[in-house]
């Protein structure tokens, strides 16, 4: 039995889906179901579950708006990290957690890797950094699994952003100068469902990279997002570059996201398919139901 919790974010409706499809026993909880945060919560979705995996798909991602929010970003970020990690080890359960790029702050040359010496920029990555740290003291029988660029058929991302942007306007601009991996959600998920078995029978604990194959700009990305809709709605805005001074946001944010999956697949055999033909699918899937677009 898999314990979800932040199953009403993206990856966490991805995954339940998915478990469910596949006939995967899951206990899934969102935040007014369990609160990572309230220790009496998570003890008690644990206790009542009597899973065998914990997955933590449960975060603050509000990136610009965390440099305000700190306290509720380190909230979800730091402390529910911990909590879990807490429960989790009381249990004797295994902990999967999901994290990110922003734990670095973009300067190397060339994609991460998982001993890479985090350096994040903003609140978000901070506190992303720190609920890792707080795992690793807590709790020996973990998985900290850093993504980059997340995107898939539910919650709120860019493709889906883009796809509306597409319908609505005739001119787009798009930052191309920050590079990172777009990593679809049904990728991520069939991470997760392969690590589920194999830390059953093997101490796989640590740090590990997943995201898309492939690596692009947030210009290219969306580029392509808007090339695949126009196949549906015959909408193709123009797209202009612009670099990031041009975009002043709240939140600094990494020039180079790029992370090396490599280590993740030696380990459990599973690599991602290019950002692009993923992309490409996830734009038919909200063509050919409306419903998921909102």
């Amino acid at each position: 039995m898999i314990l979800l919790f932040g199953a009403g974010g993206q990856l966490g409706q991805e995954l339940a889906c998915a478990a469910r499809e596949r006939s995967i026993p899951i206990r899934a909880f969102d935040r007014s179901q369990a609160d990572i945060s309230d220790a009496s919560a998570v003890t008690k979705a644990i206790t009542e579950t009597k899973a065998s995996l914990v997955v933590n798909a449960a975060a603050y991602t509000a990136v610009d708006k965390a440099e305000t929010a700190v306290d509720e970003a380190k909230r979800a970020n730091e402390t529910g990290p911990a909590i879990l990690a807490e429960a989790c080890a009381r249990s004797r359960l295994p902990l999967v957690h999901i994290s990110t790029d922003y734990v670095f702050d973009g300067s190397k040359t060339g994609p991460y890797v998982e001993t890479d010496p985090v350096s994040p920029l903003g609140v978000y990555g901070r506190t992303k950094a720190a609920g890792e740290e707080a795992i690793r003291i807590r709790h020996a029988e973990h998985l900290i699994l850093r993504t980059s660029w997340v995107f898939g058929r539910f919650g709120r991302n860019l493709l889906k952003t883009a796809v509306k942007l597409a319908a609505e306007r005739d001119d787009l601009r798009f930052v191309a100068d920050q590079r990172g991996c777009p990593t679809s959600t049904a990728d991520l998920t069939e991470a997760i469902l392969r690590i589920a078995p194999r830390v059953a029978a093997e101490p796989l604990w640590g740090t590990y990279h997943f995201a898309g194959t492939g690596a692009t700009t947030w210009f290219e990305f969306v580029r392509h997002i808007v090339a695949a809709q126009s196949k549906f709605t015959g909408r193709y805005p123009r797209i202009h570059p612009i670099a990031t001074s041009d975009y002043p946001t709240p939140a600094r944010r990494p020039a180079n996201s790029e992370l090396a999956s490599t280590l993740f697949q030696t380990t459990f055999g599973f690599k991602a398919q290019h950002w692009q033909d993923r992309v490409d699918s996830t734009v038919a899937a909200l063509v050919h139901d409306p419903g998921l677009a909102a």
